[in-house]
């Protein structure tokens, strides 16, 4: 499938990026728009003949096909035989969605009522403080959309608790008063070891203070009989199906404390603005569909080039989380081994993805980027305008060094050029060539950009739908399930093991060397 393509790449030989654009047209027939975002591959090593390539691929790959059967609710997640249908959290006017000949949009648009409910209420009351309790999933992607949406915040202080270390949720309740703080439990069975040792500890914070835990806590679980254990009411559990992951679930009851935060409305809009994504990618022929053109460019990069990483770099500091969330959303959904059918994958899988806001990247990691020995792929997104009007100057410097950093990459500087700065500085000779070397730029580096007016709750929704699409069409190319993780069950399962031997309860016996003696340590200092 791949074989057309790699023979292309394998021609390309010296040819720069930047020669490319001897076609005046180049920008304009290497992007496209959708849903108000310009996206820009143009400084990327396609011409004409390798695209055409890439797109053949996919059709070969059946991902017209595939698209179709996600959102018409069949089980594409074969593996654990369920439907893949976060979209339809988000399908606010699109009809019916079946699942097993049921339509499910009843019972969707009931909870999103039941979410509204519940978000009026805390906003309404006395609260001030809401902390999401949550990993995963649970966490990563409520906490990203709330720190984007920010400009929007009119309810309650929202924190988020994630990891099992003590520091964690430690950290967030020294700023609350518990007479004010509810918490909102994220765990589909309400068993997940981390969320619910900190939502013990949550409670036991409450009692400690003197406050009830009544009302005081909401539950966003499938296991309600879970959720009673623990005394919160019926109308205070919100549940959602099996059909929707962990890391595509920020759209539903996940979202809560998100709509805590903006409000129902703000919301909706970011329902609004997925949904928009979702209908370009089911409507727009290949060739002009952003979804699947970002994903080929990625996969040109890592399953034919061989480049291994991928950066991705927002020139919008609100995005500060996105390249976390992302980095889940890909390498869980596609850091795989096998194909569907069981068998070794004959190219990579995806690539790591990693990456941190422009400009404070610039003074950190771009140093490799621009000068190390491995090519690193880099996506930036920014926003045309900011929300702070008064800082407009801000933010115009901001978009220049977001747009110098891909034109660097593409041009790089040349040994000539570097000896021309050397010449000036007074250098000649022998020091002259040494300190030249040191300021050549390779260039010819590939970047992709993706432009907006401005981050607002429905731009954000289309941008999280673009990449929950991409890591679909990869998938799809790839053969591979993109929908179930069970690289995460080995770790989990060893961790229950290990509880009892690393409080002394247990011995280290049956344990490898290294295990055994790191255990010893630790109990050094109980």
């Amino acid at each position: 499938m791949w074989d057309d393509v790699k023979q292309l790449a394998d021609g390309i030989g010296p040819r720069r990026i930047e020669d490319l654009f001897q076609n005046a047209n180049r920008a304009a027939e290497f992007s496209l728009q959708a849903s108000g975002m310009l996206f820009d591959y143009s400084k990327t090593q396609l011409d004409d003949q390798i695209r055409a390539a890439l797109i053949k691929v996919a059709q070969d790959a059946g991902v017209e096909a595939r698209r179709d059967e996600m959102f018409g609710g069949a089980q594409i997640n074969e593996t654990e035989g369920r439907a893949v249908l976060h979209t339809a959290l988000r399908n606010l006017d699109g009809g019916a969605v079946l699942v097993d000949g049921t339509d499910v949009m009843p019972e969707v648009m009931a909870t999103l009522r039941q979410m509204e409910t519940v978000a009026n209420e805390i906003r309404g009351s006395q609260i001030t403080d809401v902390v999401n309790i949550g990993i995963g999933g649970s966490d990563l992607g409520p906490k990203m959309a709330a720190i984007a949406l920010s400009p929007y915040h009119d309810g309650p202080r929202c924190h988020f608790v994630s990891n099992v270390d003590g520091a964690d949720i430690s950290d967030v309740l020294r700023g609350c008063d518990p007479a004010t703080t509810m918490f909102i439990v994220a765990s589909k069975t309400f068993t997940t070891i981390e969320t619910m040792t900190n939502a013990r500890t949550a409670r036991d914070w409450l009692d400690h203070h003197g406050v009830s835990d009544s009302g005081r806590f909401v539950a966003l679980s499938s296991n309600a009989a879970k959720a009673a254990e623990w005394g919160i009411p019926g109308d205070r559990v919100l549940g959602f199906e099996d059909w929707v992951g962990g890391r595509y679930s920020v759209w539903g009851p996940i979202g809560l404390t998100l709509m805590v935060a903006v409000g129902p409305d703000a919301f909706k809009a970011f329902l609004r603005g997925a949904q928009e994504m979702d209908r370009h990618f089911r409507a727009a022929p290949l060739h002009q569909n952003m979804p699947v053109l970002l994903a080929l460019v990625g996969m040109f990069h890592n399953q034919v080039l061989g480049h291994a990483t991928r950066a991705v770099l927002p020139y919008d500091n609100r995005l500060s989380r996105l390249p976390a969330y992302l980095q889940q959303l890909e390498m869980e959904s596609n850091g795989k081994g096998v194909s569907m059918d069981g068998n070794p994958l004959s190219v990579h899988s995806g690539p790591v993805v990693w990456g941190e806001p422009g400009t404070n990247g610039q003074h950190a990691f771009y140093q490799l980027i621009h000068q190390g020995t491995r090519t690193v792929p880099c996506e930036f997104l920014v926003g045309a305008a900011g929300h702070e009007q008064d800082l407009r100057h801000h933010q115009d410097l901001l978009v220049a060094n977001c747009l110098a950093q891909s034109e660097a990459l593409m041009k790089g500087r040349s040994i000539e050029a570097a000896r021309d700065i050397m010449r000036t500085k007074g250098l000649t000779g022998a020091e002259l060539e040494r300190q030249a070397a040191h300021r050549v730029f390779p260039g010819n580096r590939p970047s992709t950009t993706l432009i907006y007016p401005l981050l607002t709750p429905e731009v954000l929704g289309r941008i999280i739908a673009l990449y929950e699409h991409r890591v679909f069409v990869e998938g799809v190319i790839l053969g591979i399930n993109s929908y179930d993780q069970w690289g995460v069950e080995l770790g989990k399962e060893l961790a229950t093991s290990l509880g009892p031997v690393v409080t002394g309860r247990e011995t280290a016996e049956g344990k490898d060397g290294s295990t055994r003696q790191l255990v010893e340590y630790v109990l050094l200092y109980r």
